[in-house]
Order: structure tokens, then C-alpha cells, then sequence
């Protein structure tokens, strides 16, 4: 058995089953090994950087990694947005990165670079396997990191000598941390702030935005009347009917300011207090009053959920949850097609337990408002702010839970990054409809070219900011990568295509005119 076999019994012994990979020459011997080894499925993408986008939408959904398998320090470069998107969801993930030979380094080899140096900014442990003999227990160590609460990225560096020579064996799993508990007096703190009479807001990340949180933050908000919040791009929210509703963190500065101008006692679970995605000139960074106090509930590693559930107890709070979204499936609109119309149609036919991979941009206002009461669901939104994230999150969504329809909204600007995802769609026949807002423009960059001052753009500046001379046409992008495709103008036409879509199996595009 050589290293690399020992990696790949090792990763699937701890649970590591699935690998997203765009592989070169340095990696062939881990390649080959995916054939002697049972339990290790193995995807191909066509570029890194849907690949890191896969595997973070998979760990989002499956709570445990994937791995990926890259090409050397380009190949982890390439995937490098992505994984900044990963980081930033706390997703837990293992990259396997292949490097060249222990003995080949000292040659200066064209495609020789700082691995680490690409691998340290988007990871939470870097570790570059000496030997065939350690390669097993250092697989393991990847595995114990990336699940270590809330979840990161490990990054494995493998020598193509390290992979090819003769090992000792795979190495067992290891244990892992789970989350810690949160102390007695951080619960006590926020349970006298919120008793305190002061209008309170909970802010809630992570495990706290699934049901068990959300129901005891609901309960507390029926005890205080406290508002509760999410960050403006949450990893992942349950919602929909029957669950807690929860307010986003809207985007721009000046309303995070307005939001929580008459916040007196803010609770963090699991989060930070909000500030500005961007720097504007005379508007404000900070977004939380100077006067109102910040208590963290939890921190990101902490179990906030539980904490939630004893400051509740500590109120006395009641055992039903107030802000409980109703069930209320819109009609079906006619004429015009717009996002909010497009909104409509997609609340309307969504099914029950279906994921939602959000990148619309400046076109998913009208899906968020309208799906806030349809039937229960995940929403999984752009996290770190790197574009090209919807499409790869999709698709690693649909890996993880074979038996849930995925939807994935996505801007025709953005989705052209990472467009090579829907070919793996048709590779692996993921149940996935892909819905792209045609606006032919980078729409959000011509709202920040007037708020960041840039007065009197010409000709030149708008241009790079516009999509059309030529204009991009996706039902031919996707049927040339294996995907059946429609193009809709009407609300009659793109209800017709969305609910065809739903009802089918496997990947389809719809491409909306706006």
C-alpha cells in the first residue's frame, strides 16, 4: 500500500466520502487509488474553483467535509475565492493539494510555488506530509481540524513521493471537539440584559439558525419582545412556514445604521456585531450605537443553541415561540416578468424541504420576501462576497442530500464565474434547477460606482460594468454543457418552465429575461 491509498482509507474511515477534484500529474497516485478503495466518491469539475465551491456547499448541508484534490499551488489558486467564500461559512473541509516530489523541490520546477503561503489565509490548519509513513495520521489530524466547531478548512499538502512510496497503512479516525459549552455567567449576563426593559436585539449565526435554535430565540422574543436577527449572508437558515422568521442584516450601511439605531442591548450568538460590507465616503463602518451594550451569548465555537435554550429557561419565557412564519403560497402572476414576479412563481412551486442557493444579487429581493412564508426550506447565501459561489454551492448541496430538490438563483454576471459547475450537474444528474436572472449587467456594481463617490462616470466605466456587445445566452452555455435549457420573458412562460422543472429530475436551466 503506498501513501496514497493510506490517505484515502484513512479519509473514508473518518467519514470523508466524497472528493471534488480537477487533478494534474502530481496527484495520479491518489487518482489511482480512488479504484482500490471502496467508499470514496469521486467528482470531477472542470475548474478548482467550482470544485472549493462544491465541496463548502456539501459541508454546509452534510456537516462534515468533503475533501477536494488540487493541482499543486496554481490549481489551489484557482480554487482560492471559493474556499475565501468556505472560510468565511465556516465549512468544515479538507483539501488534499498535490505538490511536487520532497527531492524535485530544490530544481525550481515551472510549476513550483509557496503552497503554504496560497493556503494559510483561507485555512485554519496547513500541514504538508513529510513521509509515506505519516501521511495516514496526518489525513486523520486534516479530518479532526476541519470538523473542529464551528468548522474550517484543513489544508493538506501531499508530495507526489510521499503518495507514490510504500506506506504502513490507513490510520483510524480520530475524536472530535464538538462544540463547547457556554458559561454560566455569559447566559446570566444576557438574561439580565434582556430583562433589563432595553430594547433588545439577538443577532444568531450558525447551528442557532436551524430549528432547536431558532425556536428558543422565538421563545425568547415572546418573553421580551426582542428582535431577532441573522447576518446579511447567513451559511445557511432554515425558514419558511412553521418556523421562527428571522430579519436579515440588510446590506448597505446606511440601513444597518437605521436597523439598529434604537438598539439599546445587542446579544451576539455565535457572531459579531454588524459593520459595513464596504468603506463609503461620510457613511458609517460601525453600524451599532455607541450607547447600546454588546453581550456575546456565544462564541463561534460555542454551543449557542443550548445557551439560548437556558436564557430562555432563566426568563421563564413561554414554551410556544412568537415570529412563527404562517404558511401563505402566493398566486401566480401574470404578465410582466420581474424578480418579484419571478419571486412568486419559484414560492409558489417550491417543494417542502427544498435547498435554495442564493447569488441573485440585486435580483433575489423579490424570491427572499416572497419564499419567507412558502413551504420549509434551507437558504444558503454568498458568504464571503467572492462571486461565482451559487452555482458550485448548488451542486455540492444536491451531493450531499441526493433526495432534496435544489434551486439555485443566480445572476447571470456571477454565474459566469464558475459556469463549468453545470456540466458536473450533467455529469453526476444532480437534481438541481438553475434559475439565472438575465440583466446583462454587473447590476450591484453600478449601485456602489455612485455610492462610493465616483461622480460622472463616462462611456469607459459603464462599460465594465455592462454584459451586452455580445450577450451572454445561456440556454446555449448550458446545453453545451449537458443541461436542458429554457429561456422565459413572461411570468406565464417562467411559471410553465419552473414548475416543468421542479416536477422533473436532474439539472435544467432557465434563463429569465429581466
Amino acid at each position: 500500500m503506498n501513501g496514497a491509498e493510506s490517505l484515502v482509507r484513512t479519509l473514508v474511515a473518518s467519514k470523508v466520502d466524497v472528493c471534488f477534484t480537477n487533478p494534474g500529474t502530481s496527484e495520479m497516485h491518489f487518482v489511482a487509488a480512488l479504484d482500490k478503495v471502496e467508499g470514496m466518491r469521486a467528482i470531477l469539475g472542470l475548474f478548482e474553483g467550482a470544485v472549493t465551491g462544491m465541496a463548502d456547499g456539501y459541508g454546509r448541508m452534510a456537516e462534515r467535509p468533503a475533501c477536494t484534490l488540487l493541482h499543486l499551488g496554481p490549481g489551489l489558486a484557482n480554487g482560492l475565492a471559493n474556499l475565501h467564500n468556505a472560510r468565511r461559512a465556516q465549512t468544515p473541509l479538507v483539501n488534499i493539494v498535490g505538490d511536487h516530489a520532497t527531492y524535485h523541490a530544490q530544481f525550481d520546477a515551472p510549476l513550483a510555488s509557496d503552497i503554504p503561503g496560497f493556503a494559510r489565509p483561507v485555512s485554519g490548519w496547513v500541514h504538508s506530509s513529510p513521509s509515506p509513513k505519516t501521511v495516514a495520521a496526518d489525513g486523520a489530524r486534516a479530518v479532526q481540524a476541519a470538523m473542529s466547531a464551528p468548522g474550517q478548512i484543513a489544508t493538506l499538502i501531499l508530495p507526489a513521493d510521499t503518495a507514490w512510496l510504500e506506506a504502513d497503512g490507513p490510520a483510524p479516525a480520530l475524536p472530535l471537539a464538538g462544540y463547547a459549552s457556554v458559561s454560566q455567567s455569559a447566559i446570566d449576563i444576557a438574561a439580565q440584559a434582556l430583562k433589563s426593559g432595553r430594547k433588545s436585539t439577538i443577532i444568531l449565526r450558525g447551528q442557532a439558525l436551524k430549528k432547536r435554535g431558532l425556536i428558543a430565540a422565538g421563545r425568547v422574543a415572546a418573553k421580551t419582545g426582542a428582535r431577532i436577527m441573522c447576518d446579511t449572508f447567513a451559511p445557511r437558515l432554515e425558514r419558511g412556514a412553521g418556523l421562527v422568521a428571522v430579519e436579515r442584516i440588510p446590506y448597505f450601511a446606511e440601513q444597518m445604521v437605521d436597523t439598529f439605531k434604537d438598539t439599546e442591548e445587542l446579544i451576539l450568538v455565535g457572531t459579531k456585531p454588524p459593520v459595513s460590507f464596504f468603506a463609503y465616503p461620510g457613511k458609517a463602518s460601525w453600524c451599532t450605537p455607541d450607547t447600546a451594550s454588546i453581550h456575546y451569548l456565544s462564541q463561534a465555537h460555542e454551543d449557542g443553541v443550548a445557551a439560548l435554550e437556558a436564557v430562555a429557561d432563566a426568563l421563564g419565557a413561554p414554551k410556544d415561540p412568537a415570529h412563527v412564519a404562517p404558511l401563505q403560497i402566493p398566486g401566480l402572476p401574470k404578465g410582466k416578468l420581474d424578480q418579484f414576479t419571478a419571486g412568486q412563481v419559484i414560492a409558489h412551486y417550491l417543494p417542502e424541504n427544498a435547498i435554495i442557493s442564493d447569488e441573485a444579487a440585486t435580483s433575489g429581493i423579490g424570491s427572499q420576501i416572497a419564499t419567507a412564508t412558502a413551504k420549509p426550506h434551507d437558504h444558503l447565501s454568498l458568504t464571503g462576497g467572492a462571486i461565482g459561489q451559487g452555482l458550485p454551492v448548488a451542486t455540492g448541496a444536491a451531493v450531499a442530500c441526493p433526495d432534496r430538490k435544489v434551486v439555485c438563483l443566480h445572476g447571470d454576471g456571477g454565474a459566469m464565474y464558475t459556469l463549468q459547475s453545470l456540466w458536473t450537474q450533467a455529469r453526476e444528474k444532480l437534481d438541481v434547477v438553475n434559475v439565472i436572472f438575465a440583466n446583462q449587467s454587473y447590476a450591484i456594481l453600478n449601485i456602489e460606482l455612485m455610492r462610493v463617490g465616483a461622480e460622472n462616470p463616462g462611456p469607459k466605466a459603464l462599460s465594465m460594468l455592462d454584459l451586452h456587445n455580445p450577450s451572454l445566452n445561456w440556454v446555449n452555455l448550458a446545453n453545451g454543457m449537458g443541461v436542458e435549457a429554457v429561456r422565459v420573458d413572461t411570468a406565464e412562460d417562467f411559471a410553465d418552465a419552473f414548475s416543468s422543472a421542479v416536477k422533473a429530475k436532474g439539472p435544467r436551466l432557465i434563463e429569465v429575461m429581466l
